[in-house]
């Protein structure tokens, strides 16, 4: 694995950002972390177990639906296994 991004910083949208790490990290920085933050990584962990991926995850969030963060961190995955 390498380190791969998807996605942008505008509103309604998410950065994230995955790179190597032998335990599971995740780094949320979101407008709208008070409300959702508890989801968004609910998504990512999720994301990570169907996908039997153990990573550092950083996720800079502009208010993102789960669905638009879920494809951004499945898209940097495949990024980051040249897929």
């Amino acid at each position: 694995m390498k380190i791969a991004q998807a996605g942008t910083i505008e509103s309604n949208d998410a950065l994230v950002i995955v790179s190597p790490s032998d335990k599971l990290i995740v780094e949320i920085d979101s407008i709208v972390f008070d409300k959702f933050g508890d989801a968004i990584n609910q998504v990512i962990v999720d994301t990570l177990k169907e996908h039997q991926i153990t990573c550092k995850v950083v996720v800079k969030d502009k208010g993102a639906y789960d669905y638009t963060i879920k494809a951004r961190l499945i898209t940097a995955l495949r990024r980051a296994q040249n897929e």
